[in-house]
């Protein structure tokens, strides 16, 4: 005889996997409207105590809402005028570059030829840097399309910041009875935003501390690979590195073998202070999260979203792992993914046996 209640669980359950299995499909699909509501999302968690700020010192919230805008509108125009003008600077250098790099191509096939290895058809005009500066330009987005985008994003942050204080008393309504929905709801937020906002002081950190130093040294374009920095620092593991790459290319064009291996070492110096002992300063508990969840949640959201999704792929990680703790179907993946700790309050299960831990950065 079937057992009925266990039927209908796992009938559920089934119904509930094929939906989201959907919904996957539907957000990479829609990913221009996912992502522009993610990165909304996302400034709204970094104004909102901001604006908290301001209504508590007796300002309406109608313009501690619209002073944190102009701030944050002018912040943004200031970072996208910077990275253009930098891009700007760089295509039109790139008759400089490519005289540098073929100058140091000659060096390498030089050195080659003194070893005996034939380097056959390769020669010093082999690579065009004009063609990777065409290929780059194709997929950017146009300064029109950019505005536009960045305005569909300020409006949305701007609803989203008059929303967030009525949400407690809407989860609260929704649960019913169970009266710690909201608190627990209340709680998991200010740990959501408390990981956006510690992650990006650290990036602002990092980014800026890394420009510095390629600016000091005399490397093409050292502020844009300090704003590189700052965004692709948001990607766990992977993100630093890439970020890495331009300048330490630009570096060795310069200065050749010994300026690329002294932005390797500032790399290494940067990564091993900022990813501890500052980051440890600004955070005030561990956001431990198993490396494999945050492996998966870069390959996944990178997926679906593109670049977008790969820089916010931990806090889109940590809004779904929310919404499953609110729900008692599913409050049993996060315990067995390891991360229940984060939204409970609780420590986190002792590192041995769970196949190793994200530093406290990530």
């Amino acid at each position: 005889m079937v057992d009925t209640p266990a039927f209908s669980r796992s009938l559920g359950t089934v119904l509930l996997l094929t939906a989201a299995i959907f919904l996957i499909i539907g957000i990479q699909l829609i990913s221009y409207l996912v992502t522009l509501i993610v990165v909304a999302l996302i400034l709204a968690m970094l104004a909102y105590p901001a604006t908290k700020v301001l209504k508590s010192r007796g300002l309406p919230e109608g313009v501690a809402v619209g002073v944190v805008t102009v701030v944050a509108s002018l912040l943004v125009l200031l970072l996208c005028y910077v990275v253009f003008f930098s891009f700007e600077s760089l295509i039109q250098d790139l008759p400089l570059f490519q005289q540098e790099l073929s100058a140091r191509l000659a060096e390498i096939i030089t050195t080659l030829h003194g070893f005996g290895i034939d380097t056959g058809s390769f020669s010093a005009s082999s690579i065009n840097l004009q063609q990777f500066a065409g290929f780059f330009s194709s997929y950017a987005m146009s300064l029109a399309d950019l505005l536009l985008y960045l305005f569909f994003i300020a409006v949305t942050t701007i609803f989203m910041i008059f929303e967030a204080p009525k949400m407690p008393g809407r989860i609260q309504r929704v649960n019913g009875d169970r009266s710690g929905g909201a608190e627990t709801f209340s709680r998991m937020s200010r740990f959501l935003i408390d990981f956006v906002i510690v992650r990006t002081e650290a990036n602002l950190v990092h980014g800026f501390l890394f420009g510095s130093f390629l600016w000091v040294m005399g490397v093409h374009a050292a502020v844009l690979w300090g704003v590189l920095t700052f965004l692709l620092s948001y990607i766990p593991y992977i993100g630093l590195l890439v970020a890495a790459i331009p300048a330490i290319f630009f570096a060795w064009l310069q200065f050749g073998l010994w300026g690329a291996i002294a932005v390797i070492a500032a790399v290494a110096v940067l990564n091993a202070l900022v990813e501890n002992p500052i980051f440890a300063h600004f955070a005030s508990r561990r956001f431990d999260i198993p490396a494999l969840v945050v492996i998966l949640s870069v390959i996944f959201w990178g997926w679906a979203l593109g670049i977008a999704g790969m820089v916010f792929a931990v806090p889109l990680t940590l809004i779904v792992l929310l919404v499953a703790q609110l729900s008692a179907d599913w409050a049993w993946v996060n315990t067995l993914l390891g991360v229940d700790h984060l939204f409970t309050g609780g420590q986190a299960p002792p590192a041995e046996g769970r196949g190793g831990d994200v530093p406290p950065a990530e």
